[in-house]
This record gives structure tokens, sequence and C-alpha cells, in this order.
């Protein structure tokens, strides 16, 4: 189970001086590209659960995740994961003919998919397209911030994120250092795949 704080920035402003006075303690930068798979008929997206290959600074690493059963409120994430590092030049084959990915032998999370989702039985794997995300990463209090600009082709969604074991004290925390320094934010109440999906950044 991944249990995340998310809270999300209102624009471009507030996402700077976040940066700005996080950056003694700047750990990294990532350039992700996140592209997304389901059924084509919907076997998975029906079932709550989310099919992912992230590549890393272009092609320099590639992750395959499928997420399952989220639950998001007051700013807290909740949501299975399971994870495998993926070869980045089958990946972006896999992208272009999505049917490759359904081939994956060797893979447990595709073994999910094909058994537990049933997709591959009669109907096949397409892909949804995705986006880019920007994530500065910072060691902060003992905690691991993510700071990131996610950029989706009708705009661009701002969002602090921290994995945490005690979620609602870390998001305390978080808040009391936002509010002492001016930064305006909401509780995250949907994931970037559902931005992504319904094609409109949160009011």
């Amino acid at each position: 189970m991944e249990v995340e704080v998310k809270l999300r920035l209102p624009d471009s402003a507030s996402h700077q001086k976040l940066s700005d006075l996080l950056s003694p303690f700047h750990a990294k930068t990532l350039f992700q590209e996140n592209v997304f798979f389901d059924g084509a008929n919907a076997e998975l997206s029906s079932k709550l659960a989310v099919l992912r290959l992230r590549f890393y600074d272009e092609n320099s690493r590639c992750v395959l995740s499928l997420k399952a059963k989220p639950a998001i409120a007051a700013g807290v994430s909740r949501v299975e994961e399971h994870e495998e590092p993926f070869d980045p030049a089958l990946g972006r084959a896999c992208v272009a003919e999505p049917w490759r990915l359904l081939a994956v032998d060797s893979s447990e999370i595709m073994k999910r998919v094909r058994g537990e989702y049933g997709v591959g039985e009669g109907s096949g794997l397409v892909c949804l397209g995705g986006f880019r995300n920007v994530r500065a990463v910072y060691d902060w209090e003992g905690l691991k911030l993510e700071l990131d600009e996610t950029r989706f082709d009708f705009g661009t969604n701002y969002e602090l994120e921290c994995e945490s074991l005690s979620p609602e004290s870390d998001k305390e925390l978080l808040e009391r250092f936002l509010e002492k320094n001016g930064i305006r934010f909401r509780y995250s109440d949907v994931s970037k795949f559902e931005i992504f999906l319904r094609r409109k950044l949160p009011e």
C-alpha cells in the first residue's frame, strides 16, 4: 500500500516560491514521461486499476506499474501499487504497439493484468497516451518531498507530495510550513491520472 500526502498548489508562482524555499534541501530532479494503458473494453479502468509505463530522463530508465483500489481524502492518498523495472527500448516499442506489452511473459504485473483483470481474452490492450512531469526531490525534516510540475496538453498542474508512514502528522507539518511562508494550497482530491482522463485541471 502506497500512502502519500498530496497538496495542490494554485499556480506557477506558488510552485516557484516553494522551490526557492526548499532549494537548500534539493536532492535531485527527475524528468518523467507517463504513458497509460487499458484493455480494449476498459477492463482495468472499470475496476479502478491503472497500468502505466514511466520513462525517466527520456530513455535512461523505465518502470512498469499497476495501481489498484485507490482512495484519496483530505489530501491523503492510499493505493495498492506493484512496480517492476522495465527495459526502456521494449517500453517504447510497447507504446507504439501495445500488444507487445501483453506478450511479456516474464512480468508478474502483466500476469495479473491477463489473469486478474482478463485483458487479452478476446480483446487487446490500448495505449491511452499520457503526460510529462518534472519532479524535484528534497530531503526535508526527515521527509522526502516531491514537488511536481505536471504538463498536460490542456494545462499545467502543481503539487507537493510526500510518501508517508504517518500521513496525518506529516500533513500537519507541511501545512504549517506552507502557511508560515504564505504559500496557498488545497488538498488534492483527484489523481494525476484522473485529471488526464477528465482533460480538465482541478478548480
